[in-house]
C-alpha cells in the first residue's frame, strides 16, 4: 500500500523580509519520513487556499508543529496583552477547526510545542501567556545563544502518569526532553487529560480522553534528532501506525458512517 500522508502545518513566514511564504522545518518531515514512515505533506495554513474538509480527505493525519507566533488569546475568552507575543491568526482559524474536526471524525494527529497548546485551545482550555514568570517555575523557553544541537539539548525531565498512555507507550515513567516554549497549559480544555509534568508541574504530555483516534501531544520537541532518540521514535512509530491504521480502516469507517 502507499505510505499515509500527514499534513504538516506550516508557518508563515518572510522570506529575505520581503517574499512571504509557507514552511516546515525539515526535522518535521524527516520524523514523518523516517520515523513514521510516511509522506509528509506540508500544509499552507490559511484558510484562504485549504479548506478543513479538504485536509481531511487529502491526508491521513496531521502534525501540529511548533511555531513563533502563538494562539491568539481571544480563541480562549482573554484579551491580548504584550506578553502573549506574536500570532498567526490564519493559522489559529485552521489548525483549532482541524483538530476539533479529527477528533470527531477519529483521525490521528499528533501535536508539538505550539501543536499542543493548540490542541488545548481547541478543546476549551486556556494559556498561561508566560511560564517563566509565574512562582516556582522554570524557565522553559531555549538558550539564547548557541548551536542548534545545544538549544535542543534534554534539559528537564517529564513524569508521566503511572501506567498511563505515555508511560505504557514509551516504557518509562520518566524521560528527558528537550524544553522551547514559553507558553503553557493554564487550565485544561474539555476531555483533555494532562498525562505528564515538569518538574515544575508544568503540563508536558496531554491526550484527549474518549477520542477515537491517535491524540497524543507534547509540549517538548520530539522531532529533533526523533531518529536517534529512543522517546521520540516511539512517539512518531505509535502515530504512524496510526496513521496506517487510519488509511486502511478508518476512512473507510468514517465514509459509511457519513
Amino acid at each position: 500500500m502507499a505510505r499515509p500522508v500527514i499534513g504538516i502545518i506550516g508557518n508563515a513566514y518572510m522570506l529575505h523580509d520581503e517574499y512571504p511564504v509557507h514552511a516546515g522545518g525539515t526535522m518535521n518531515s524527516a520524523a514523518i519520513a523516517e520515523v513514521s514512515e510516511c509522506i509528509p505533506f506540508i500544509v499552507p495554513s490559511d484558510p484562504s487556499y485549504v479548506s478543513v474538509p479538504d485536509l481531511l480527505e487529502v491526508c491521513d493525519g496531521f502534525l501540529f508543529t511548533g511555531g513563533r507566533p502563538n494562539v491568539h488569546p481571544e480563541e480562549y475568552g482573554e484579551p491580548e496583552t504584550p506578553a502573549h507575543g506574536e500570532f498567526d491568526r490564519a493559522r489559529d482559524a485552521v489548525s483549532l477547526s482541524l483538530i476539533r474536526a479529527s477528533v470527531e471524525r477519529g483521525q490521528p494527529f499528533f501535536g508539538v510545542c505550539r501543536g499542543f497548546q493548540e490542541v488545548n485551545v481547541a478543546m476549551g482550555g486556556t494559556l498561561y501567556p508566560e511560564i517563566r514568570d509565574l512562582p516556582g517555575r522554570m524557565n522553559h523557553r531555549m538558550p539564547p545563544d548557541g548551536t542548534l544541537e545545544e538549544k535542543f539539548e534534554l534539559r528537564h525531565a517529564v513524569r508521566f502518569s503511572d501506567a498511563g498512555v505515555f508511560h505504557r507507550l514509551i516504557g518509562a515513567q520518566e524521560v528527558m526532553t528537550n524544553t522551547l516554549h514559553g507558553q503553557g497549559i493554564k487550565t485544561e480544555g474539555d476531555r483533555i487529560v494532562i498525562d505528564g509534568h515538569a518538574p515544575d508541574g508544568t503540563p508536558e504530555a496531554i491526550y484527549i480522553e474518549g477520542a477515537p483516534g491517535f491524540t497524543l501531544s507534547v509540549q517538548w520537541h520530539p522531532e529533533y534528532n526523533a531518529a536517534a532518540d529512543p522517546v521520540s521514535r516511539k512517539l512518531f512509530s505509535a502515530f504512524g501506525d496510526a496513521a496506517r491504521m487510519w488509511a486502511t480502516q478508518g476512512r473507510a469507517q468514517a465514509a459509511r458512517v457519513a
